[in-house]
């Protein structure tokens, strides 16, 4: 790239998303519930997904 170089760290973020949310913030809740009814249907996510990969198209 052309001109200076410097000012491009702020552009990224390196603290884990755990890290910002705060402990008793209601998507933590939302997520666990999530995160159960999508391991209920896990073994349906299975049946539905092919065992040989994507076929070629």
């Amino acid at each position: 790239m052309r001109g200076s170089s410097g000012g491009g760290d702020s552009l990224f973020s390196y603290v884990p998303l755990e890290k910002r949310i705060p402990a008793d913030h209601p998507l933590r809740a939302i997520r666990r519930l999530a995160d159960a009814a999508l391991a209920k249907l896990n073994q349906r996510f299975e049946e539905l997904y092919s065992s040989t990969g994507r076929p070629s198209i």
